[in-house]
């Protein structure tokens, strides 16, 4: 794998970032607004029950995670997309880069554009709302690394629709965070689904991570096998994701799809 090939993508991104400012608005615009909104509602929430339960590191700290997560997954595809719209998917294969090195690319890409939406979260969150990360302790790491290769995951399983369907399957790829939300178990236990519910709930990671964050602000120990087990399905769906990517990409390559694909379906 040539680095600097793998360089090149999110050089690329850089360029299109430096070429317009409107790009950077969608950086840090909607985490902010989810943050303000689910800050007053925490505490509201927290006015209301009067109780000892923790809604600010609990409740919030759960969707600034989930956010994260979702713009890993959306730094892979708006980098992907960046080459549709523009009609320079064809072109980005006519050069020496290879498969690998496109996704390594995009994920680069990801981790930076990921990282900036993550520290204003931070900021707005901790400055507003008075959300102390040390509550999670060394925890925190663990949980993020997880979020961060399932949201990897999604993406890179993503575009490999859009690649076999066309540029007009990105409509497929924007509502599944929505879809996976209620089996992740980001805002309520698992045990408050029903339990068809819960088995497929059990095959996603961040239902894992939040169940362990409410354990760890409630003062509880977490299970370090569940841990474990979030990350192994992590891994295993970011292999797989891959997989899914190469196998529907040599498709692509070997029935002329990629040289039709400035049109809007090449089914």
């Amino acid at each position: 794998m040539n680095l600097a090939r793998v360089a090149s993508v999110p050089l690329r991104q850089f360029y299109l970032y430096r070429g317009s400012a409107a790009r950077f608005v969608p950086l840090f615009a909607w985490v902010t607004i989810d943050m303000v909104l689910w800050g007053f509602m925490t505490r509201y929430l927290g006015g209301l029950a009067h109780t000892s339960y923790r809604f600010v590191p609990s409740l919030l700290g759960a969707v600034l995670f989930w956010d994260f997560m979702i713009r890993v997954m959306q730094g892979v595809t708006t980098a992907f997309f960046e080459d549709v719209w523009s009609r320079n998917f064809l072109n980005v294969f006519a050069t020496p880069i290879t498969m690998p090195e496109y996704i390594a690319g995009l994920l680069l890409t990801s981790l930076a554009t990921s990282l900036v939406g993550l520290a204003v979260m931070i900021v707005i969150a901790t400055a507003a709302f008075g959300l102390h990360f040390a509550a999670y302790g060394t925890m925190l790491l663990p949980f993020v690394l997880v979020l961060f290769l399932n949201g990897m995951a999604l993406g890179v399983a993503a575009i490999a629709i859009v690649l076999r369907f066309g540029p007009a399957a990105e409509w497929f790829v924007w509502p599944i965070p929505a879809l996976l939300a209620p089996f992740a178990c980001v805002y309520y236990p698992l045990t408050t689904l029903p339990s068809a519910m819960q088995w497929f709930a059990r095959l996603l990671p961040p239902s894992y991570v939040f169940e362990g964050m409410r354990a760890v602000v409630s003062g509880h120990a977490f299970n370090g096998g569940l841990l474990a087990a979030a990350f192994a399905f992590s891994i295993g769906y970011l292999v797989l994701a891959y997989w899914f990517f190469a196998r529907v990409f040599r498709h692509a390559v070997r029935t002329g799809l990629i040289a039709r694909y400035s049109a809007e379906t090449v089914s």
